[in-house]
């Protein structure tokens, strides 16, 4: 039964990485087509542009949670049984609510991004009908109820075989003095991820059902404000788990090649712990632009959003250098990934913490400065770590071996990304706004250096994605193949 089990694992990981990669490849094509249309290479229409920049930050993130919840799946087995049922259920919702999304924009020509902003998608209703308004939010809302089954599946697992959320947390160890080491580390994220998501699920789609009431009832109303902010907490909350979930495989992967186990210390316990509440917390400063709200709630935002920057990351990134150093470690493809995606996530904080500064924040935040920010963690950081992971997977599951192909496709990736995050960055110093189909021509330089960066990019990215489909037919084919143990 437990090979069995192993195996129903192992397809679901597969099935979600092979639809992950294929997706993030037309995310980033649709991004580059918005940047050549900015910066006037190409023209397509307001309507279309507006179009594709929802598919693509609804995409981006939501395909990014798909391949972070495989690596947390995939590696939270080797701790605690899973039934591989839950992890289908998931990945099937997933599927329904991406077709009727992608039915709602380029069928009904939802067009209000990925935000929804109440009273936005009642407003589209009215123009375009209320089926691609109802589309987007249901797929949504059924999108999150996939994640809710397995994170509530998950926190029961933890809870019946560590005693508690707490447990999994390390509490033993931060507050009653136990001795040693904590528990792993990726039951440690785990137990974070589920609580904070779970959180911030709940928020969006408390701001989902709001907007479908309105529609169906264009009579009951709700508060606008309330509504943004349970909107950025579901944003801001799930956008950043889904680096959470994904950087589970630094920990194991990089202990695997360094034949150096990545201990869950009291100073790593209590990083988790403080990124469990900050994450929570820090929402607030993608609202310091707007007057109505208390300002307590806004120095908080700027506040924690510093203390949030230092925690995990601070103490993953030491720890991948301390693991790595003068150790014995194989640079290869998925080692080489984790190592050089703690660089992105490094890298991608330091323009969030400035932006998260109120005064810079009421200059820059509607520029490129914020999407600058975003695709260098997002991209260099989490994407990173899942093509990092999906050659892991072909490697230790079956037969693939590393070639020259994959290192040329390593250095043009991170290359040409830097470019990519570097050309948004640059035009937020210039204050180029951000959601623009159109630009004036003194911004065009901008947009047109990072759609060929772009280009280079998915370039990189479909080797990655073809390397890996291919490797796929030699799962299951080692002569003796591993097999993670449960311990319940």
């Amino acid at each position: 039964m437990e090979t069995i089990a192993r195996n129903s694992i192992k397809k679901g990981v597969a099935s979600a990485l092979t639809i992950t990669s294929a997706v993030l490849v037309l995310m980033m094509i649709f991004g580059v087509m918005m940047l050549l249309n900015q910066g006037n290479t190409i023209k397509i229409s307001p309507q279309l542009f507006y179009e594709i920049m929802t598919i693509h930050g609804t995409g981006m993130v939501g395909i990014a949670a798909l391949g972070g919840s495989a690596i947390m799946w995939y590696f939270l087995s080797k701790y605690i049984q899973l039934n591989p049922k839950i992890f289908f259920t998931n990945l099937f919702l997933t599927l329904i609510g991406v077709i009727m999304v992608l039915a709602a924009i380029f069928v009904f020509n939802f067009s209000d991004g990925w935000t929804f902003l109440y009273p936005l998608p009642s407003a589209s209703a009215k123009i375009y009908g209320t089926t691609g308004a109802l589309l987007f939010l249901f797929g949504l809302l059924i999108l999150g109820i996939g994640y809710l089954i397995m994170y509530f599946y998950i926190a029961a697992r933890l809870i019946k075989e560590y005693g508690g959320l707490g447990k999994s947390l390390g509490w033993d160890y931060i507050f009653r003095g136990k001795k040693g080491y904590g528990p792993p580390s990726a039951v440690v994220a785990s137990t974070m991820v589920i609580i904070a998501n779970s959180v911030g699920v709940l928020a969006g789609a408390t701001a989902l059902v709001e907007s479908i009431i309105n529609i169906l009832f264009p009579a009951v109303s709700f508060d606008p404000m309330m509504a943004k902010h349970l909107t950025y907490a579901f944003g801001h909350i799930f956008a950043n788990c889904t680096i959470y979930m994904a950087v589970i495989a630094v920990y194991e992967i990089l202990s695997e090649y360094t034949g150096r186990p990545w201990k869950s210390n009291k100073a790593f316990l209590i990083a988790w712990n403080c990124s469990t509440l900050f994450t929570l917390m820090i929402y607030t400063h993608h609202l310091l632009m707007d007057f109505a709200v208390p300002q307590w709630m806004l120095i908080i935002g700027q506040v924690f959003s510093y203390a949030n920057g230092l925690p995990v990351m601070v103490v993953t990134a030491y720890g991948a250098l301390m693991i790595v150093f003068r150790s014995a470690v194989k640079w290869d493809f998925a080692s080489s990934m984790m190592f050089l995606a703690m660089f992105g996530w490094v890298a991608g904080a330091v323009p969030a913490i400035i932006d998260a500064t109120i005064v810079v924040n009421h200059v820059m935040h509607n520029t490129k400065w914020v999407p600058g920010h975003f695709h260098t963690y997002m991209g260099m950081g989490v994407i990173a770590m899942i093509f990092g992971f999906m050659y892991y997977f072909n490697k230790t599951e079956g037969t693939q071996k590393q070639t020259g192909t994959d290192q040329f496709a390593i250095a043009i990736y991170f290359l040409f990304f830097s470019g990519l995050a570097g050309s948004f960055l640059y035009a937020g110093k210039i204050s180029v706004p951000r959601r623009w189909a159109e630009h004036l021509p003194e911004w065009t330089g901008s947009d047109q250096i990072g759609a060929i960066c772009g280009a280079f990019v998915i370039i990189a990215a479909v080797i990655f994605t073809t390397r890996f489909i291919y490797g796929l037919r030699n799962v299951g084919k080692k002569p003796q193949e591993k097999i993670f143990k449960s311990v319940s």
